[in-house]
């Protein structure tokens, strides 16, 4: 029997600060005591807590689609100061909507035994359904949790949790 992990998506300062580039505004602000708390939860368990972190170059395809954000080594690029990494997190930075592609999280789990995982993070529709996705591919059982996640789009938020149940059997709670 594997371990679990906790996938903490972006919770970045351009996402999650006033200032930020993208910032998804005072509801999105809300979710961050939940996931504080399913981060303490996860650490006492014995779980394994990764935050996977956007880390862009500042020429990112991605930038014609959304404003530059989180460009690698830039103060939005930054877990925000209520979280942070303490020994036995993992740090995943990532270029793409997925916490897979070239980031050697398949390494991370493989290492840690992950055999279950939980997420938490924004954006719903974008990253988070993404990683659910990953996880639905490589077969692993997957939780979101609906307090622990938020997204600039209401609709795209509704659609994501639908498609994420329904479509890749996330259990959502």
């Amino acid at each position: 029997m594997g371990k679990k992990a906790l996938i903490v998506a972006d919770m970045l300062r351009d996402f999650l600060e006033p200032q930020g580039t993208l910032y998804l505004g005072d509801a999105a602000r809300g979710i961050i005591p939940f996931v504080a708390r399913k981060i303490a939860e996860t650490r006492a368990a014995g779980g394994v807590v990764i935050y996977v972190c956007d880390a862009h170059a500042p020429d990112d395809k991605e930038f014609k689609l959304f404003a530059p954000h989180a460009v690698k080594g830039s103060r939005g690029a930054e877990l925000i100061p209520e979280f942070q990494v303490l020994p036995g997190d993992y740090k995943v930075e990532k270029t793409t909507y997925s916490c897979f592609y070239h980031t050697g999280l398949d390494e991370i789990f493989q290492r840690e035994q992950v055999a279950q995982v939980e997420i938490v993070g924004v954006c719903t529709s974008i990253c988070v359904m993404e990683t659910v996705k990953e996880l639905y591919e490589r077969d692993i059982p997957r939780l979101v949790y609906r307090e622990g996640v938020a997204d600039f789009d209401p609709e795209g938020h509704a659609f994501a949790l639908k498609h994420m149940q329904r479509v890749l059997g996330a259990e959502v709670v």
